[in-house]
Order: structure tokens, then C-alpha cells, then sequence
């Protein structure tokens, strides 16, 4: 049996408080960079989601940071090329947004089979980098909670 994602995920945006962000380049798309992103997964909580997303794609333990929820929800198409993932008929996917903050930018442990290497930057240079417009609009948002 085939087990589908869930069309229910995370935008965690890792960032610093002097306003740098993390982004991570997906090894399923090259070129493509975004912040921490993930698929609920049964029973889990969306704070449980982003928690679990954060550790096994930065090796970062988020409780012991700053993780708040932003209140936004993105619902958007799923890109035709990652539809296979989820069950027949499914289409669109709900994104609700999260910011993790830390005092400094630290070092990450990616996880291979999804990122090929990150960067810290300051979010200005985050927005354009990102190929996803819900993140992009998620990191223009930081300014104002910097």
C-alpha cells in the first residue's frame, strides 16, 4: 500500500535576529531554494509537524529556540511534479507558516537525500533566492517581526 503525504504542511522560516535567514537548496530540484518545509503526518500537531521538519532537515532540536506560530495559511497548487506523492484527485496543499529564531546563525546537518547545501542570508537576499512565492512572502514578513 502506497502511503500518500498528507496536503497539509509546514513553512518553517530559521532565522536570526539580526534578520539572517536559512535556506537550503533541494536535491529533488537543483537550483531550487527554500526554507524548511514538510507534510503533516498522521496525528501530529502542526507544532509537532514543524518541530520534527526542523530536526530531520537541520539537525536542529526547535524547542530549544524560539518556534512561533505566524497565524498564515498558504493554500496553493501542488507543483505537477511532486503530485505523485499524494493521492489521485489530490491538487492543492494548506501551508501554515512558523518562524523559528535563533540568537545566531549556526551550522546545520542536512539531510542528503533532500538538500544539497544551505546558506545564511540576509533576508532581503532570502526573498530572492527562494523559488517559492509563499516563502518569499514569508520571509518579506520578517522585516517587521525583526
Amino acid at each position: 500500500m502506497i502511503a500518500y503525504k498528507i496536503p497539509v504542511s509546514v513553512l518553517v522560516v530559521i532565522y536570526t535576529a539580526d534578520g539572517q535567514v536559512l535556506l537550503m537548496e533541494r536535491a529533488d530540484a537543483p537550483g531550487l531554494w527554500q526554507s524548511v518545509t514538510g507534510s503533516q503526518d498522521a496525528g501530529e500537531t502542526l507544532e509537532q509537524t514543524a518541530i520534527r521538519e526542523v530536526f530531520e532537515e537541520t539537525g536542529l532540536d526547535a524547542t530549544r529556540f524560539e518556534l512561533t506560530p505566524w497565524d498564515i495559511e498558504n493554500r496553493y497548487e501542488i507543483y505537477e511534479r511532486w503530485r505523485h506523492r499524494y493521492a489521485p484527485g489530490v491538487t492543492h496543499n494548506t501551508e501554515h507558516v512558523f518562524g523559528l529564531r535563533l540568537p545566531m546563525a549556526a551550522p546545520v546537518v542536512l539531510a542528503p537525500r533532500e538538500h544539497l547545501q544551505y546558506a545564511w542570508l540576509p533576508w532581503e537576499q532570502a526573498v530572492e533566492r527562494c523559488f517559492s512565492p509563499s516563502n518569499a512572502a514569508a520571509i518579506r514578513m520578517l522585516a517587521a517581526r525583526l
